[in-house]
């Protein structure tokens, strides 16, 4: 378990998470019947909370390849096929919910994509990305990954299943 959790990356909450990233990250279906009942949570959406919308979106739009839709100049997401990441507005956060978040600060959560190929998408991001964490690398678990930092900070991981023999 100490392994599926170090690899999990740490968004997704209990053990109905973790099971649902091992069975997607082993290619076995994630509709379970106990989400489709409502039985549990189902993780559909992760909001960065940032003090530059419009370079956060530009960033993620490269890397994504995924052209962003903004809700005026303080909103906007990316819908990945697989759940949405949305990008906010710190001083409209600030405003609806006072306190409860903060710009660029983020050291405990990441943003985990699956990618067809790890080590293309880090010479693809060379120009793009800035910080960089860990180059491609094979992880104990089995997964191929590269790490990398956003313009606030928060860690992305680009990552791809072993392949099945």
């Amino acid at each position: 378990m100490k392994q599926t959790i170090l690899g999990a990356g740490l968004f997704i909450v209990g053990l109905a998470g973790v099971i649902a990233l091992s069975q997607a990250r082993s290619g076995v279906s994630t509709a379970a019947p106990a989400a489709a009942s409502g039985q549990y949570p189902v993780l559909i959406n992760t909001c960065l909370i940032s003090n530059d919308v419009r370079a956060l979106a530009a960033f993620y739009q490269l890397v994504l390849r995924i052209p962003p839709k903004f809700d005026g100049e303080g909103y906007a997401e990316f819908n990945t096929g697989a759940g949405v990441l949305t990008i906010f507005d710190a001083r409209a956060q600030e405003k609806y919910i006072p306190g409860s978040a903060e710009s660029s600060a983020n050291r405990s959560v990441i943003l985990e994509f699956r990618v067809a190929d790890p080590d293309g998408e880090y010479a693809r991001l060379q120009g793009i990305v800035k910080t960089w964490v860990k180059p491609p690398t094979t992880q104990p678990w089995g997964t191929r990954s590269i790490y990398f930092r956003d313009p606030d900070g928060n860690l992305v991981n680009f990552f791809s299943t072993p392949q099945a023999k």
